[in-house]
């Protein structure tokens, strides 16, 4: 007698949506998923396997998890095409597609004093976590149009509204109805900070309700060059982060020169402008420092050192991404990377990007206040619980605080060395062997010491 037989067929899905195997909300879980392996941030098996638990990837905590609990958080608002809130001011302005390039401005959707969710130089006193920086900033919402960067002598009715909004010295009411409902993806990039979901605008309204005499003053003098505009905010106390919206939107410049930036390259050039003079005007014209001196700050899984020799002017920052880190993800090694500048600067742009200028900037910002000029080491080691790049304002920041704590004095350079082999992680000789200022200092205390 044959028994029935049935062929087995395995059927395996192209990408299982393992968060739906995390939480109840299927529903929920089931869109996080379609836009989590329909974008660039892609998912591997590890993630499933892990399901946010074992922590495969070597992180302390799962990144999609983290994007996944802000996504929710923000899911109600994401139904409406009608959005109603305060700007804290904010604007972003992209790069894809240059010289057309899609600019619009960032508000959450709800009025309140929002102003802290665009102020980076505040940032690590205010928030304990980078889940409280994403859920901040995710919550601003981008409207889009297009426009041509060199445009700006007839601006489009959107384009006038959003240099209205970055003039505004305080949080301004827009009202914003899109063409769709907001694309959920968020910006993690790397150079700006986070930014929310996205989408084309429909109409916009604006209702500012001062204007920032100090931006206002510049915009308007038609005969002042950009870079010259920029230097006069930062001599007035106007934040960074306010000229680099008021530099990237357009707002500074001699008139028919004015641009679009960028923000990712804005924020850039804001912090190599300022450097730079700083460095060669004043810094470049005081006295070396007269001792050894290391700073030290840890901040969001990242680890900062400063440390300063008493010579004439250069500068070197390094960095060192542990597996599991945002620009180390699959390695199992620890990747070590940095650049250099001697007296008379540099001529090309730095091959590890914005951070590189972040800290030039905030050490330069100390040097020009102390009178004082110095070569500098920054070295910064990047730990797996930073799960998400949150932009280079963070190096900045860092070094900024780190430069405002007691320094640890030293009487010579092998002294410094030796201390720290103490406080960094990553094996001094690694660092020896990649930074070209040590390398050139330590040639006067005998190289070979450190390799016994």
């Amino acid at each position: 007698m044959k028994r029935n037989m049935k062929k087995f067929v395995k059927r395996v899905k192209k990408r299982i949506p393992w968060l739906e195997h995390v939480i109840e909300d299927a529903k929920v879980a089931s869109e996080f998923n379609n836009l989590l392996f329909s974008t660039n941030t892609r998912g591997d098996v590890r993630c499933i396997l892990c399901r946010g638990t074992k922590l495969l990837c070597g992180k302390a905590s799962c990144p999609i998890l983290a994007k996944f609990f802000s996504y929710v958080k923000r899911r109600k608002y994401l139904e409406s095409v009608d959005i109603v809130g305060s700007s804290p001011p904010d604007i972003f302005v992209g790069r894809i597609g240059y010289p057309y390039v899609y600019v619009g401005p960032l508000s959450p959707p709800y009025r309140g004093n929002t102003r802290l969710l665009a102020l980076t130089e505040y940032w690590i006193e205010a928030y304990t976590s980078i889940n409280e920086i994403i859920d901040a900033r995710v919550q601003l919402i981008r409207g889009m149009f297009k426009s041509h960067v060199s445009k700006l002598n007839s601006p489009s009715r959107f384009l006038e509204l959003t240099q209205e909004l970055a003039l505004s010295s305080r949080p301004a009411d827009v009202e914003m109805r899109l063409a769709r409902k907001p694309y959920t993806s968020s910006l993690f990039d790397g150079e700006s900070q986070p930014i929310g979901p996205s989408a084309p605008l429909s109409s916009l309204n604006v209702e500012a309700t001062s204007t920032d005499k100090a931006i206002e003053k510049v915009a308007y003098d038609e005969d002042l060059n950009a870079r010259e505009a920029l230097l006069l905010l930062y001599n007035d106390g106007v934040e960074v982060s306010r000229i680099q919206q008021a530099f990237s939107i357009g707002l500074l410049g001699v008139k028919r020169k004015k641009k679009l930036v960028p923000t990712r390259w804005s924020i850039t050039a804001v912090d190599n402008i300022i450097s730079m003079t700083l460095r060669d005007q004043v810094i470049k014209r005081c006295e070396p420092i007269n001792e050894y001196r290391v700073y030290k700050f840890s901040v969001l899984g990242n680890r900062f050192v400063v440390v300063m020799i008493p010579e004439k002017w250069s500068f070197e920052f390094i960095e060192a991404w542990y597996p599991g880190t945002p620009w180390n993800p699959s390695s199992n090694v620890i990747s070590i990377c940095g650049d250099y500048e001697w007296y008379k600067g540099r001529t090309s742009y730095a091959s590890i990007g914005g951070c590189y200028y972040a800290s030039r900037l905030a050490v330069t910002e100390y040097l020009a206040k102390e009178r004082r000029q110095a070569k500098v080491l920054v070295l910064r080691e990047s730990y797996p619980n930073y799960i998400l790049p949150l932009g280079v304002w963070l190096v900045r920041e860092a070094v900024r605080r780190a430069l405002r704590t007691e320094y640890r004095k030293f009487d010579s350079l092998e002294e410094v060395m030796k201390y720290l082999g103490q406080i960094l992680k990553v094996n001094i000789n690694e660092w020896i062997q990649v930074s070209e200022l040590l390398k050139t200092s330590l040639r006067q205390v005998k190289l070979e010491y450190f390799f016994k």
